[in-house]
């Protein structure tokens, strides 16, 4: 039986191949065309005799630059029911409701000297990262990947034969049967030539926590240093927003939006969030989960102030330099202004 969309931005797709990459984890190849950028994910829905259905993320380890078909790796998590339920029903054939792929864990060029660190699952959108650069780039592109030991390596083998090809590939294998769990000194001690590199993370927190700490130490700018968060969405990621009728008064705070080359200005009425208001004008702006935990909505605030009741897919580092969730967003203050 085919599947029907549950909302005007999702679609159907069909498993083209099934990849058994380790013990624990899959990719999936889909029959999708999409326009998307390297480090990007999409999100999943997932049917539940409890609940009807959960929303989850997964990254795509492919390139846009790949002559084949996107796919995403999920990893089986002790407790987790979206990632046993794929990795256990999924075939070649099966049909999957998917919001195509988003994200701001984008790199803002390919062809710089990058630094890679991926842990464990979090090679995913580094590998798609990868690809892309030694596709699209000339520059030289360190990789650091950590894992337990070799048989739970997600890519152990592509990642081997990119390495032995690409001679402006240095790749870092930390197995932890034999160093130990990387700590900041560990890192610092390794990374330091690389430090004036757009450096890329993701995998485990106590990972990324060392990571972000010893990019501290061996001075890299704040600024280049990106990192993915990952939650497990409560919210229905694939619930449309339905245009309302609100409430604007004289005194209703004004939002300038600058926005893909346009500069427009709306009324923000105090209840309502920045997403909410901006599609309710007609306007098209990135959206998800609406319940502050994917990101997409990202983008940064350079005039006045709002209040989010959540920020857990908010980087604390990227809302110090201003930049809030829309989907969270309600204004404090009578004019802002805003950049996607």
């Amino acid at each position: 039986m085919s599947l029907t969309p549950h909302s005007s931005r999702s679609q159907i797709v069909t498993v083209t191949d099934v990849i058994e990459e380790t013990a624990l984890a899959k990719s999936f190849v889909f029959d999708a065309e999409w326009d998307y950028r390297p480090g990007q994910f999409i999100t999943v829905r997932v049917p539940s005799e409890q609940t009807g259905s959960v929303a989850r993320s997964y990254s795509l380890y492919t390139s846009p630059f790949d002559t084949g078909q996107p796919g995403v790796t999920v990893k089986r998590t002790e407790g987790g029911y979206a990632s046993n339920w794929l990795c256990d029903n999924l075939s070649p054939g099966s049909e999957l409701e998917v919001l195509p792929p988003s994200g701001v864990f984008v790199p803002e060029s390919l062809d710089v000297p990058i630094l890679l660190l991926a842990a464990g699952s979090g090679i995913t959108p580094i590998m798609s990262i990868l690809s892309a650069a030694l596709t699209a780039g000339t520059q030289p592109i360190t990789l650091l990947y950590a894992n337990a030991d070799p048989d739970s390596t997600i890519f152990r083998d592509a990642i081997a034969r990119l390495d032995a090809e690409h001679e402006r590939l240095t790749v870092i294998w930390w197995m932890e049967s034999e160093r130990g769990i990387p700590d900041a000194d560990m890192l610092a001690a390794l990374l330091t030539p690389y430090h004036s590199r757009p450096t890329y993370l993701c995998g485990r927190e106590e990972f990324m926590a060392a990571c972000k700490e010893a990019a501290k130490v061996i001075g890299t700018p704040r600024e280049q240093v990106h990192q993915e968060i990952y939650a497990s969405l409560t919210g229905d990621a694939f619930a449309d927003i339905v245009p309302h009728e609100v409430e604007v008064t004289a005194d209703s705070p004004q939002v300038t939006v600058y926005n893909l080359g346009a500069t427009f200005t709306v009324a923000w009425p105090e209840g309502d969030s920045l997403v909410d208001v901006l599609i309710n004008n007609g306007h098209d702006v990135p959206y998800s989960c609406q319940s502050g935990e994917c990101a997409t909505c990202l983008c940064k605030l350079t005039k006045g102030t709002v209040d989010m009741a959540v920020t857990d897919g908010l980087d604390p580092d990227d809302a110090e330099d201003g930049y809030i969730l829309g989907c969270q967003a309600k204004p404090t203050s009578p004019e802002l202004e805003v950049e996607y």
